[in-house]
């Protein structure tokens, strides 16, 4: 008797928890978001969706993620479904982590002005680092840098709502430093650097001067060319950095003769830091340079440039691109 007052009892309990598990719950009217916090417990994942009409009740759900030994295994972020879910799918769905992924774009030839801006925007973050300046963000990123530009490699970088803008920044400036160690480790003999940051500087100002893949090799061989022969660079982006909230489109003779320590113009050698995030394409160029002995370059107006190894040839260059494609 008793034997079969258990056998009941067990098949009762079974068959609860096979309908828990598989009846579909009650479909949400619209699409529904439910955001999962970071440090929530199955308990209070369950509670909270029993609160808001998704369960039944709480107790048999954290019943099953713990016999299923899921308890372990929430995963923060925001989750949607617009169909109805059974228990068990709901269970795997926020311990696999199907969450909606929020994107962050850094894109190359950003500042990190730029990019912060960009993040401030983005209300699917948590802003721990909004009204910091650079210096103080700096140092919550572990860096001794003074300036934080060029640290953050470009990438689009998905988050979960309410992960940290800090979070998403140690992210990209770990990859920089991957990345920038690897192509320094790999770089040409003989580069005019004194280290990988003179590197990343050179790269920042190739990829401000063009975004033609091909053409990147040949300007990273201008200035490598010019380092070493100890001619001034002479690039209007590092002087357009330099003039920071001056600069309104357009530079003027008294911008190239105003001196700042990022007037390529006026002082030699490299930039005291990179003028924007350079990608992996330019970062590659400043340590592979083109074997050229080019000196000079001049826009088409086409998005491409002319190299000339001498200053007539520069010149003659400037003339049919600059002046008499100017001229009416």
């Amino acid at each position: 008797m008793l034997r079969k007052l258990l056998t009941g009892i067990l098949a009762a309990l079974a068959f609860w928890f096979a309908l828990f598990a598989f009846y579909p719950l009650s479909p949400p009217a619209q699409v529904f978001s439910y955001d999962l916090r970071s440090g929530s417990t199955l308990r209070s994942v369950a509670h909270d969706l029993s609160a808001r009409r998704l369960l039944w009740e709480p107790w048999t759900f954290t019943l099953v993620g713990r016999l299923l030994g899921r308890q372990t295994h929430i995963k923060a972020g925001s989750y949607e479904w617009d169909e109805p879910l059974s228990a068990l799918s709901l269970l795997n769905k926020i311990t696999r982590g199907d969450s909606v992924q929020n994107e962050a774009k850094l894109i190359e030839g950003m500042t990190f002005a730029q990019f912060r801006a960009s993040l401030d925007a983005n209300e699917a973050l948590n802003h721990l680092t909004k009204g910091l300046a650079d210096r103080e963000v700096l140092k919550l990123l572990g860096s001794p840098a003074t300036s934080a530009e060029g640290l953050f490699f470009p990438d689009t970088y998905f988050f979960n709502k309410g992960d940290s803008d800090l979070a998403l920044m140690k992210r990209a400036f770990a990859s920089m430093r991957r990345k920038l160690d690897g192509v320094w480790q790999r770089r040409a003999p003989g580069l005019p650097y004194d280290d990988a940051y003179q590197a990343l500087t050179m790269a920042s100002i190739i990829e401000k001067e063009t975004a033609k893949p091909d053409e990147r090799p040949l300007v990273a061989a201008v200035f490598v060319n010019r380092l070493r022969l100890g001619m001034k660079l002479q690039t209007d982006p590092t002087v357009i950095y330099g003039m920071g909230d001056r600069y309104e489109g357009n530079i003027h003779k008294r911008d190239l003769l105003r001196d700042t320590p990022y007037n390529t113009y006026t002082r030699e050698g490299l930039p005291p830091s990179p003028i924007a995030m350079p990608g992996l394409a330019s970062l590659e160029a400043a340590v592979h340079p083109a074997d050229s002995s080019a000196l000079y370059f001049v826009a088409r107006g086409d998005g491409s440039h002319a190299f000339s190894e001498n200053l007539n040839e520069h010149n003659q260059a400037v003339f049919k691109y600059q002046i008499k494609h100017h001229t009416p």
